[in-house]
């Protein structure tokens, strides 16, 4: 059918341009949108201002020697009534060879119909671009999930709702930067391609430079560069950065994705649990919202948040105090509760995945998880009080981490031990430890002031806060298995 369709609009196009109708011209004389001619239809139709609308074409419906058009543009639709006596024969029968889906450009003025709908009484139309493809079924949309994601220009056009998913992806991100512009960030940006991997324990994606010869990685974070412009003199800094792990892919990861990293010099997390919760005051503002629904529960998005110890947190759920607990105690916890633990994890990831198993599930509404054991936060300067953890939190909402934050290490030869255990365990087979990085730890010799970090995850925080199931709902393109 749509093979079919398709020929028949390839000789329409024909037709047009047989005609001397050009169907796909550069510009358009457009003077108003859709939206606008509404706002003010009343003075446009009482002074018979000639307007000039320009959009696809959603709907036709034929009456002889007229036709009624309804036309879409990014700001809503309007009806236009093509008459031939009006348009003349020559621009009719351009229009008679119209379909849904192209975009034209229609002048006239504006009048209300008989039934009271707002239109255009059309005196000129133009071709704007002929589609040679069908939009998809007017009345089902676009329900094939797989086929949403991977043609999302369709998923906007058959599902429109979908667009608000990304309009509020760009309110959260707009409020974030605007809340850190407004308190002395300066906006940088850092390397993608990197020759260590770091900032974060994860898979790196590898690619290689020809004209270098060399191997590089897609970066994991933007952490180390940061860090290492506080170093040289700036004191507040932010990355909107992209970031690539080579990991699998489920409702809450995707291999690429968004995070916001901001540093502060002479800050610490302690202060830095406040700055995430006054950013989540400004997101809270800019969409209108204080509580969210996210599956069954109403979730208050509104700080301030309370406070768990990771510690605390697993004993409650699984029963197993980490600090006294051994590797093979652990281990055994992770088999009972179903779980399949790798002989290379080391003893941090040990712990983390028992707390993924058991606790992370059950923090729904927003708490700020702290003082993170110190094999999990290779980076994370020790706690004051107990140095077997860190200066660390995170921000979990609804069994999803948000914000990950710390005082950074700033000692660079605890940094350095740290480094090397991260290399032990990657030469033991941990694809996702980290490696040790020269240039990282030259600078932290040359001198980085007491420091706090923090990122924030775009993506999973807009599925949270939209109430969006999946992760690919918020992301325009994600990352899908090859068609067959």
């Amino acid at each position: 059918m749509a093979t079919t369709e398709r020929t028949d609009r390839l000789r329409r196009l024909a037709e047009l341009r047989a005609a001397g109708v050009q169907a796909y011209p550069a510009r358009t004389r457009r003077t108003h949108t859709t939206a606008q001619v509404r706002a003010s239809f009343g003075a446009l139709a009482e002074q018979a201002s000639v307007v000039v609308l320009a959009g696809r074409i959603r709907a036709i419906r034929e009456h002889g020697k007229s036709m009624f058009v309804v036309l879409e543009d990014g700001h809503g639709t309007l009806q236009a009534y093509v008459k031939r006596d009006a348009v003349g024969e020559e621009a009719f029968a351009v229009a008679g060879l119209l379909d849904v889906g192209d975009f034209i450009e229609a002048e006239g003025t504006c009048f209300t119909t008989k039934t009271g709908e707002e239109t255009l009484d059309v005196r000129r139309i133009a071709v704007l671009t002929k589609a040679l493809r069908p939009l998809p079924e007017k009345f089902h949309g676009l329900t094939d999930t797989e086929l949403r994601y991977r043609h999302r220009e369709l998923d906007c056009i058959a599902n429109p709702s979908v667009r608000g998913f990304f309009e509020r992806r760009a309110a959260i991100v707009r409020a974030c930067r605007v809340y850190l512009l407004e308190r002395g960030y300066l906006e940088v940006e850092t390397p993608i391609l990197q020759p260590i991997p770091g900032g974060a324990n994860a898979r790196p994606f590898v690619t290689h430079h020809h004209a270098l010869d060399q191997d590089f990685y897609l970066r994991i974070a933007p952490e180390l560069y940061l860090k290492r412009l506080i170093v040289g003199g700036f004191e507040r800094v932010f990355e909107v950065a992209r970031c690539f792990r080579n990991e699998g892919i489920d409702r809450t990861h995707n291999p690429e994705f968004t995070q916001i990293e901001l540093y502060e010099a002479y800050a610490d997390y302690e202060s830095y649990m406040r700055l995430v919760e006054g950013i989540f005051l400004a997101i809270g503002e800019a969409l209108h919202v204080d509580t969210v629904r996210i599956g069954d529960q109403d979730v208050r998005i509104a700080p301030p948040f309370p406070r768990v110890a990771f510690r605390d947190v697993v004993l409650e759920y699984s029963g197993v105090d980490i600090a006294t607990a051994s590797d093979d105690d652990l281990r055994d916890a992770l088999t009972r509760k179903g779980e399949h633990p790798e002989t290379a994890w080391s003893r941090g990831k040990l712990m983390d995945e028992l707390y993924k198993a058991t606790a992370r599930p059950q923090l729904v509404q927003p708490t700020f998880l702290v003082n993170h054991p110190v094999e999990l936060s290779p980076l994370a300067k020790r706690h004051v009080d107990d140095p077997s953890v860190v200066e660390r939190f995170q921000l979990v909402i609804a069994g999803a981490e948000v914000v990950n934050a710390f005082s950074e290490l700033n000692d660079p030869l605890d940094q350095r031990e740290r480094f090397e255990a991260q290399q032990r365990a990657l030469e033991g087979g941990d694809a996702e430890a980290m490696r040790v990085d020269e240039d990282f730890l030259q600078a932290l010799e040359t001198g980085m002031p007491p420091t706090a970090g923090a990122g924030i995850g775009i993506d999973r925080l807009t599925m949270l806060l939209t109430g969006a199931a999946n992760l690919k709902e918020v992301i325009a393109f994600p990352a899908l298995r090859k068609s067959a």
